[in-house]
């Protein structure tokens, strides 16, 4: 029914989000596989350009019910077998997987791969020959911070550019989860992150994407205005 609702409104998908959280203990592994084999049947169906994959953290954190560890080294070797696992069984299905790398404050729990010079090693060790299968997605709030963001951008290549996503970093930052901001708000430059991610021939979306408790209690058409005003004259 998704799917119809999609087509039947003309919209385009920018990707699907989400899959991952590979790191598990054995007992969870198979559960971990099979929700990520899941995940890139719906976003066949759905017609995406991408599923966006989360990496995960400790396995305790990204599979509850796993085996308490604090090996975070061992959680990165997991996310990247689970990454090439999930790529042959994506690839003949001709779905374009796309890495995200989060903020470092999060590599406890959502995702262990917290730099994009980290996520594209991985992503060359997994796919040296950039098939196109295998990329990243790049999320301003998470990398903004990263002074080997700019030089980083520029050995990620086209082919590997497979969604960008915009919003603001706010000083103070009240919730780790729920509190980005609107474009301009912040302390984020965005325009010259996007000039980079372009001048790799990006030409897709600069997807809006705001998790905030604030914004959540706006009045939807309000929320929308603001988007479009803040894109034309901040992003």
């Amino acid at each position: 029914r998704a799917a119809r609702a999609v087509r039947d409104a003309g919209l385009d998908l920018s990707g699907y989000c989400r899959g991952g959280m590979f790191p598990a203990d054995a007992a969870h592994h198979q559960t971990m596989r099979e929700d990520n084999r899941r995940a890139v049947d719906e976003a066949k169906a759905l017609g995406a350009p991408c599923l966006v994959l989360v990496g995960g953290g400790l396995p305790q954190y990204s599979r509850p019910g796993s085996a308490v560890s604090k090996d975070i080294a061992a959680a990165r070797r997991q996310v990247e077998d689970a990454l090439a696992d999930l790529l042959d069984y994506a690839r003949p299905a001709g779905l374009p997987l796309a890495l995200e790398p989060l903020h470092p404050m999060y590599a406890a729990d959502r995702c262990c791969v917290n730099t994009l010079g980290q996520a594209l090693d991985m992503c060359e060790q997994i796919d040296p020959g950039r098939s196109g299968a295998l990329g990243l997605a790049l999320d301003v709030y998470h990398l903004w911070w990263d002074p080997d963001l700019i030089e980083a951008i520029g050995r990620v290549g086209r082919e590997r550019l497979l969604a960008f996503h915009v919003c603001d970093w706010l000083v103070p930052t009240t919730d780790l989860l729920n509190d980005r901001g609107m474009m301009g708000d912040g302390v984020i430059e965005i325009r010259p992150i996007r000039a980079a991610v372009e001048a790799q021939g990006f030409a897709g979306y600069a997807e809006v994407e705001i998790f905030s408790n604030r914004w959540w209690e706006v009045p939807l058409e309000h929320v929308l205005d603001t988007c479009i005003e803040r894109h034309r004259t901040m992003v």
